[in-house]
């Protein structure tokens, strides 16, 4: 079963349109959005297994140039 999270992204000014750009390559992003508020982009992240979803957020969305912080919210199934 995988296992998924959204992420929600602070940038850097005037870096959320290139970090966008590097972020929507990633694998296992499957989803992307820039939003308004105190965040600049959310992801919907998908991986095999908890151990490989904190990889791709600590070693690939976190290196993304221009990101400042990064929040995530792993999903859980209710029912």
């Amino acid at each position: 079963m995988a296992v998924s999270a959204f992420v929600l992204i602070r940038t850097e000014a005037d870096k959320t349109k290139g970090a966008f750009e590097n972020l929507t390559k990633l694998k296992g992003v499957k989803m992307a959005h820039t939003v308004t508020g105190p965040f600049d982009i959310i992801l919907l992240v998908e991986a095999r297994t908890l151990h490989e979803l904190g990889e791709v957020i600590l070693s690939k969305i976190r290196g993304v140039d221009g990101i400042s912080r990064t929040m995530t919210c792993v999903t859980v199934e209710t029912g």
